[in-house]
């Protein structure tokens, strides 16, 4: 299946935090940029970073349960390769991130079981990455 890449724009308060996040800490490839914003290759996708004003759900986010975890709304990420997956979480534990929700195996032996992890960028935006075995069961019930 080929995906066409996405654009996302997310708002950002503090843009050399998020721009060292995003380029230091993921190590994403930087892209076009002004003064007040900074597109990213994420993954294959474009992430554009704009300087913008705290936003409420960067200083409180809701939450749902899911698995036993509260996952924090409005979020995104990307769904990696396992092995990816894998290496990104070893990544960013090498850097002492503080995650949400710890890298974990969630819905075990079940359908739709995935790796997943959950952290927030220095501005309070959530986002999640997961990785699935059989990607066939990325939309299964």
């Amino acid at each position: 299946m080929a995906l066409a890449p996405f654009h996302l724009a997310i708002p950002v308060y503090d843009l050399a935090a998020a721009r060292h996040f995003y380029g230091e800490v993921f190590g994403c490839a930087e892209g076009r940029s002004s003064e007040h914003w900074v597109d990213f290759n994420f993954f294959g996708h474009q992430l554009v970073i704009h300087e913008a004003p705290k936003m409420a759900y960067q200083e409180a986010a809701a939450s749902n349960p899911v698995d036993g975890h509260d996952v924090p709304v409005p979020h995104f990420g990307v769904v990696l390769g396992w092995a990816d997956w894998e290496a990104l979480a070893k990544r960013l534990r090498s850097r002492e991130t503080t995650f949400v929700i710890e890298p974990y195996v969630r819905f075990k032996g079940q359908v739709g079981e995935q790796a997943t992890m959950f952290l927030l960028d220095p501005c309070g935006n959530a986002l999640e990455f997961k990785a699935f075995k059989d990607i066939g069961q990325l939309f299964a019930k």
